[in-house]
């Protein structure tokens, strides 16, 4: 009785432990559709696109910075030249969000 008792007992544990790994292979929504790789791939190239431009925005943007502060002899500086440093501010947030994904 003993020995039946424990083989049952196996046979349901190993029942138990094979019947969600069938429950997973049969939902399709779980599989990636076969061209997802393709598409991510898709994805981060034109992001790195988009953060190489920004980055070239950002150069030219802190060189044009550089050269109004240079060209100001006092202490004063313009609007405009506030402006290009909040846009370089919003350049290089939006450069490093593109990273941290």
């Amino acid at each position: 009785m003993t020995r039946k008792a424990g083989l049952l007992v196996c046979g349901a544990f190993g029942a138990l432990l094979l019947w969600p790994q069938a429950e997973r292979e049969e939902e399709p929504s779980r599989r990636p559709y076969p061209g997802a790789k393709d598409l991510r791939e898709e994805a981060l190239r034109l992001e790195h696109e988009r953060s190489i431009k920004d980055a070239e925005r950002l150069i030219e943007l802190s060189k044009e910075l550089k050269a109004d502060l240079e060209k100001n002899t006092r202490h004063v500086v313009s609007l405009a030249t506030i402006r290009k440093t909040e846009e370089i501010e919003r350049l290089a947030r939006r450069i490093r969000s593109r990273m941290n994904r």
